[in-house]
């Protein structure tokens, strides 16, 4: 394993100013000479051990990369993967009074029970109900697991945001996507592990706390890229500057940016803000190829749709995560939903005919592009949301939040399709069947990476930290077979 370029190595060290002999003792001299050249070869180890990640993977991993579709906002899954005969019968009636200690007479009387707002028809080979909202997804029926009994603990978007991202409601912890790169790293030295494209429509309630590194080393925090000729902010070189003169001005800088880091005792943001210059500087070569979609068919563009304006912007997302996935980047997250995205308080119909027109094709062409490439087979296509929606209305056509049973479904990575796991009670209110918590949720996510989510630890403040935290967690092997 080549840990550093000698060539690069002799290059960059020949950049350092010295101070004349005359002025040191010649031990002085060898001395700081063989600690800058340990420094250089540390921080050459350092950044290769930022790329591969901590450790190898405990056991034979069904999946190489995980694709998370994030739905923000909370998709209905009483409209949309969870079909409800008796949310049908009895929608415009009050609530039973069985399920009635959520909400008060009041509300009851307030806001009855609303029918789904589309039909739910049989796809595929394997019968998997799919409401007429998703027409596209339905045709993979068959390649998708649904998940009908997640459950978390708030009502609260930035808070349910974090705790599908990072397992707890508070901020400040790691994202799914930091602890896999911080497990795994990349394939490819010159991308990064963990890249997100949020919606363009910015507005994440949360913000990129979902996305952070938390208290692992910031290096393993989500790269943002958009999509279009300019995926990252000042990537591209200045004008006017030849890259051998950029290599040797970063080479000097970087000279005294290990100084400098020597002088604070390998201080973790600042060795995460090192390592990043070097990253862009490598990107500026490999992201403006990965942005280049001239090279796809026709026939690859509109199976995307990206011929459509409608479907155009995620469309490209999600080729560009097919792209990513294909040269080595490890964990991709694309946000669909701006500011309010699918959470339908007013009009379930309208906004979910939106979010899905824009959505289903893009979709579904991922998963049949991932399919045909042979891709599928060892990637985790995620797709769901930080909860999902009462059966009640509310202001007559909408829905409030419902973080007791929602959906979120898993293809790819060898996971049986055509079926649903677990499931709500009989009106989508609460997880009542093999109920899955998030922490089992990420957990399995872990093991189909092939990480014992126990073993994947980090210490911080007297305390070897998780992602399925301190309480007990369990892979749910039924849900991923």
């Amino acid at each position: 394993m080549q840990l550093f370029d000698c060539a690069r190595f002799n290059w960059v060290i020949s950049m350092i100013p010295m101070a004349p002999i005359n002025q040191h003792s010649r031990r002085n001299f060898l001395a700081q000479a063989g600690a800058g050249a340990g420094m250089l070869a540390y921080a050459a180890m350092a950044a290769a051990d930022g790329a591969r990640g901590i450790s190898a993977t405990h056991f034979a991993p069904r999946a190489k990369r995980v694709i998370w579709l994030f739905m923000h906002g909370g998709p209905s899954h009483v409209d949309l993967f969870d079909p409800k005969p008796a949310l049908t019968k009895y929608g415009g009636k009050p609530l039973p009074q069985s399920f009635g200690e959520v909400m008060t007479r009041r509300e009851v009387a307030k806001n009855p029970l609303l029918a789904p707002v589309r039909r739910f028809r049989p796809r595929g080979e394997s019968g998997l109900e799919i409401s007429d909202f998703l027409p596209q997804i339905a045709e993979c029926a068959d390649d998708i697991c649904v998940v009908r009994s997640l459950h978390g603990d708030s009502v609260n978007h930035p808070q349910s945001v974090y705790q599908m991202n990072t397992g707890s409601i508070l901020m400040g912890n790691p994202s799914v996507g930091s602890w896999v790169a911080y497990g795994l790293g990349s394939e490819n030295q010159d991308m990064p592990a963990f890249i997100v494209m949020p919606d363009p429509g910015g507005g994440l309630k949360g913000g990129p706390a979902a996305w952070s590194s938390g208290y692992l080393p910031a290096t393993y925090q989500g790269v943002t890229v958009r999509s279009g000729t300019s995926p990252i902010i000042d990537l591209q070189g200045q004008p006017g500057v030849s890259g051998d003169q950029q290599r040797r001005n970063l080479a000097f800088i970087q000279s005294l940016n290990q100084r400098h880091l020597a002088e604070r005792d390998q201080d973790d943001q600042l060795a995460a803000r090192i390592r990043a210059y070097e990253l862009a500087f490598r990107m500026q070569s490999k992201a403006p190829e990965l942005v280049d979609i001239s090279g796809e068919t026709a026939d690859t563009l509109e199976q995307y749709g990206i011929d459509r304006k409608e479907t155009r912007e995620f469309g490209m997302r999600c080729l560009l995560a097919r792209r990513m996935v294909e040269r080595g980047v490890r964990f991709v997250q694309l946000y669909s939903g701006d500011t309010n995205g699918w959470d339908a308080h007013a009009d379930v119909e309208s906004n979910h005919s939106d979010c899905c027109l824009s959505t289903d094709k893009p979709v579904a062409g991922l998963l049949k592009d991932l399919k045909q490439r042979g891709l599928l087979n060892d990637t985790l296509v995620i797709w769901g949301g930080e909860f999902g929606r009462m059966p009640m209305s509310e202001q007559g056509t909408g829905r409030d939040h419902n973080p007791w049973g929602y959906c979120a479904w898993l293809a790819g990575a060898g996971i049986s399709g055509g079926r649903a796991y677990g499931a709500t009670d009989d009106i989508g209110l609460r997880a009542a069947v093999n109920p899955v918590s998030v922490h089992n949720f990420h957990a399995s996510i872990l093991h189909l990476l092939g990480i014992d989510h126990e073993q994947l630890t980090h210490f911080h403040n007297g305390l070897d930290k998780r992602l399925t935290g301190p309480e007990e967690a369990h892979v749910v092997h039924e849900m991923i077979g």
